[in-house]
């Protein structure tokens, strides 16, 4: 099935015959006629009954019914691969961890939006492992995160390096310093991420090097959330001066000594990768950002 028939039948029912829709559609009269039988014979059913006046036959009505959405899903495809020609239309799958995923990669999409507004986007948020395994069955094209286990299949570059601070609430013992050590933490309530979160393995093992395991845990999966728990005193949280950029009232940042532990935030991408045009823009735009992104 031929899409000019198509297009043709639907011009001759808006236009109610067959010589203005030849007009419309710059084709003589007899391809028109030969358009249209082709079509009735191709689908085994008369479309048109033809007369003083053009009417539609209950086949015919139901036909022009699917074929104009038929044809405007053809105009759309047609121009969205005209686009992708040009590198300016397309669908990214992109993953992207938190903090990153709340904070600053709002802001990039709607800059690359802005630029390509044809490009429709789905997003991913999970953990950089969890990223990882999402990219290798081909469910993302790439993500934004932090560096997952090593993998054959994916290669991962970092951008920029966080660094870790102290958020306390404001009516904290230790909110009138400006800095702490990690023996200010003993018999504190400290919130921590997942216990597999390779950050959270990172500080734990540093505080118990210092104070054992004198200190209780409150462990909250989401690590965007702490900042609320930290709110209400239910403990203090550890975790990237990202993640701890804005803070909420009654509570506060804290430097913290004695905790080595710089965090990466980078680009996860397939090996031997070769995308479409628009995720090589978006990518491009990614990295001058995050290049230029260091926490202060």
């Amino acid at each position: 099935m031929e899409i000019r028939a198509i297009r043709t039948f639907a011009t001759i029912v808006k236009y109610g015959n067959f010589l203005k829709a030849a007009e419309a559609l710059n084709y003589s009269q007899p391809t028109i006629t030969l358009h249209i039988k082709h079509l009735e014979e191709e689908i085994g059913e008369k479309l048109l009954e033809r007369g003083k006046t053009l009417k539609l036959t209950a086949s015919g009505q139901l036909f022009y019914e699917r074929a104009n959405s038929l044809l405007n899903e053809y105009e759309k495809l047609t121009k969205t691969l005209q686009d992708l020609e040009v590198g300016i239309a397309g669908f990214i799958r992109i993953g992207v961890s938190e903090p990153t995923a709340s904070l600053e990669f709002p802001a990039l999409l709607a800059e690359f939006k802005e630029r390509f507004p044809n490009v429709e986007f789905s997003v991913q948020v999970a953990d950089a492992n969890t990223l990882s395994s999402l990219l290798s069955h081909d469910e993302i094209d790439f993500a934004i995160c932090g560096a997952p286990e090593a993998s054959m299949e994916n290669s991962y570059k970092p951008l920029f390096q966080d660094d870790i601070v102290l958020l306390v609430p404001s009516s904290h013992r230790l909110a009138e310093k400006d800095a702490v050590e990690v023996t200010d933490l003993e018999n504190e309530t400290i919130l921590f991420t997942p216990h597999n979160c390779p950050i959270r393995i990172q500080i734990e093992q540093q505080i118990v090097d210092v104070i054992g395991t004198n200190y209780k845990k409150l462990e909250i999966t989401s690590s965007m959330s702490h900042k609320h728990y930290v709110q209400a005193g239910l403990g203090v949280s550890l975790f990237t001066r990202t993640a701890h950029s804005f803070t909420l009232p009654g509570t506060k940042v804290l430097e913290i000594k004695g905790i080595q532990v710089s965090p990466p935030v980078g680009l996860l991408r397939k090996t031997n990768d070769t995308p479409g045009r628009a995720v090589l823009q978006f990518i491009d735009l990614i990295e001058s950002r995050l290049h230029q992104h260091q926490p202060s």
